[in-house]
């Protein structure tokens, strides 16, 4: 064989090698794309509950042995204030046992001209405040003391009226926490020179008296007074009966009132 036939021989079986290589390669890469797999993936969130639990209230408790005259009429009416109320609002004057003396006096009684603190004095029974007027710039005249008690919870605990300390003019018929009917009956003892006593009987939930009686002359010195009055339209837990006696100075110069259980309330 001639070498340039060899030559030619060996150029063609390296030709066919490297021809080989080249599709075997190709092959390879084609594999791998078509098999290659793409796995997704999947998030999963859990919901989350959260719990809400209700607020608590502290719950008011009773002033029992007294009874609530004003202002405030039921344990649910003092709750509301404390939870409602601002200790510098308008209504801050429940917190103090003067302020509301003298509102029960002026505004509630319609006693307007007795519009004096006279004196407080606090003990384990509550606040006794003094109430009265001037009949002089020099001179001041107690015309009743009003016993008040804290009703509520805490130093947020607004004050209520419960009653009168009588001293020479008192109101002890009904007695105290008894349920009144109509006609009322009504009386207790009095000192004092030509008296004039009027009766009426109040709640909260009127601006006006729901009775009166007017008037009963009495004087001496603890000198037993009786009186009759009719009232109408009760519909609070407790009644107030009122006694009121004047004329001197002023129309209304004394005063004692009483707590009674209303026959509808």
């Amino acid at each position: 064989m001639s070498q340039r036939r060899i030559l030619r021989r060996q150029w063609w079986i390296l030709a066919t090698a490297s021809a080989g290589l080249a599709l075997a390669g190709c092959g390879s890469a084609t594999k791998s794309a078509t098999t290659s797999t793409t796995t997704p993936t999947t998030s999963t969130t859990t919901p989350t509950t959260t719990a809400t639990t209700p607020p608590t209230t502290t719950p008011v408790p009773s002033i029992a042995p007294y009874l609530a005259l004003w202002p405030f009429r039921t344990v649910a009416d003092v709750q509301s204030w404390e939870q409602n109320s601002s200790p510098t609002g308008t209504g801050s004057w429940h917190l103090s046992a003067a302020t509301t003396a003298l509102h029960f006096t002026m505004g509630f009684l319609g006693f307007s001209e007795i519009n004096v603190v006279v004196r407080t004095t606090l003990d384990a029974t509550g606040a006794h405040v003094a109430v009265g007027f001037r009949p002089t710039s020099s001179v001041t005249s107690t015309s009743a003391i009003v016993h008040l008690v804290r009703w509520g919870t805490g130093s947020n605990a607004p004050w209520e009226v419960v009653g009168t300390d009588d001293t020479t003019f008192s109101l002890t018929t009904p007695a105290y926490g008894a349920t009144a009917s109509s006609p009322l009956h009504v009386g207790g003892t009095i000192s004092g020179v030509d008296e004039n006593i009027r009766v009426t009987v109040r709640q909260p939930s009127s601006s006006a008296p729901i009775g009166s009686s007017c008037c009963t002359p009495a004087g001496g010195t603890g000198t037993p007074w009786q009186a009759t009055v009719t009232f109408t339209g009760a519909t609070d837990p407790v009644l107030t009966a009122i006694a009121a006696t004047g004329g001197h100075v002023q129309s209304v110069e004394r005063f004692t009132v009483t707590g009674v259980h209303s026959p509808h309330g």
